[in-house]
């Protein structure tokens, strides 16, 4: 089966598209969408299923629009992958569906399968899970090694608009005890230098390293002694609990019936219940170095059934469950992973767009014709996008 990811972010490119290869599966992964090469794609590539997911800049309204129309057009099925849920299922995912339209709906939230269903969209639970060539142990780094790790962004703007959540329950339960007893703990992520206000301390300068690539962030997990794995519901497990475990690393979490559900403490992980806790199981496992290091080596024993090919099976069965795969998709033993950006650097003299970059800057730069660049990207203005491939001329490629 041939199954085409309309994607870009280094999140999501590694972790289901590589589960369908797994699988047997022939994937392409789309790069930067344009109105243009969805179609161009859809057309060389002949997918039997195209899947979208999460909330990237391949999710802007325009793109969703293009997306529904190629995918129509060439009447294609269609599946979007909400991993926003619940937390924004009302502002992003609902809008979503309704304009791109997919022929089925997998969502992180259990409890939102009947609300799509309510708005006319069939609808299955799909847990995250991990892949072991993006998420697994390596020697422990230097420039990461560590007690304490945190690798999440903040989102303190969210928290604030939204002081209910159980994720400041978390923050609060996991980290402010630390901070407050002067515990260090080294951030990995964005804006945690603005929540002061919501842990009850200042996180010193030299504790917060700021913004993670997602493809660092195993090395983290591979050289922090214990790692801290914030929860955002009580209900489901977050994409990072897999992450972490998948590469081996201690994790304490919040006690949540999906926490106490999947694991079991002292064994897969520690579990803490209140501040108080938090603080008696860090200092506990920072002395006691080889429980905890029993306990990260066996902790990956608990995710058996939790990589992306088991995600990745599970979401083929569902889709000839309801009719929209046929009965006799074909697996090989041998899947692939096609970037079609790499296809076009083949074929094509490429500019990735950055930010500042002006169609008529560009056009300058390789003593190339804006309207000619235009023309071969079918561009309807001159206005362009950050992180966009632009075909400046073909290659000649007979020798």
């Amino acid at each position: 089966m041939r199954v085409l990811f309309l994607e870009s972010h280094p999140m999501w490119i590694y972790g289901l598209p590589n589960g369908f290869k797994d699988a047997g599966h022939k994937v392409m992964i789309s790069g930067s969408l344009t109105k243009q090469n969805i179609s161009e794609m859809t057309e060389q590539f002949k997918p039997d299923l195209i899947i979208s997911m999460g909330w990237t800049e391949e999710h802007y309204k325009i793109k969703q629009t293009w997306i529904h129309d190629a995918v129509k057009k060439n009447k294609i099925p269609l599946i979007y992958w909400a991993t926003e849920d619940p937390l924004h299922t009302k502002k992003f995912s609902i809008p979503l569906i309704k304009r791109m339209k997919p022929d089925f709906v997998f969502t992180v939230t259990p409890s939102m399968c009947e609300l799509y269903k309510d708005h006319g969209f069939k609808s299955a639970h799909l847990d995250f899970a991990y892949h072991n060539s993006v998420h697994h142990r390596v020697e422990p780094l230097e420039k990461y090694r560590c007690d304490i790790a945190v690798v999440a962004n903040a989102y303190p703007d969210f928290i604030l608009k939204n002081p209910d959540s159980y994720r400041l329950s978390s923050l609060q339960t996991l980290i402010s005890p630390l901070l407050k007893k002067n515990i260090r703990v080294d951030f990995w992520g964005n804006n945690w230098d603005a929540m002061e206000d919501l842990l009850g301390r200042k996180i010193p300068s030299d504790w917060n390293h700021g913004y993670l690539d997602y493809r660092e962030a195993h090395k983290v997990y591979s050289s922090a002694k214990i790692v801290i794995g914030i929860q955002n519901c009580i209900d489901q497990l977050t994409q990072r609990t897999y992450e972490t475990l998948g590469s081996e690393a201690f994790l304490i979490t919040s006690k949540t019936p999906a926490v106490m559900s999947k694991f079991k403490h002292n064994r897969d992980l520690a579990i803490s219940s209140s501040p108080k806790e938090t603080v008696k199981l860090i200092k506990y496992y920072l002395k006691n170095n080889n429980i905890r290091e029993q306990i990260r080596t066996q902790a990956k024993t608990a995710l058996t059934n939790d990589t992306y090919q088991h995600r990745a099976q599970q979401i083929i069965k569902v889709l000839i469950d309801h009719g929209i795969l046929s009965n006799n998709v074909k697996s090989t033993t041998a899947g692939e992973v096609i970037h079609y950006p790499e296809l076009l650097k083949q074929k094509y003299e490429i500019h990735v767009v950055k930010n500042g970059d002006t169609l008529f800057e560009i056009s300058q730069k390789y003593g190339v014709d804006f309207k000619k660049i235009m023309k071969l990207n079918h561009l309807e203005s001159d206005l362009i996008e950050v992180g966009m491939l632009l075909k400046i001329n073909r290659k000649n490629l007979r020798k």
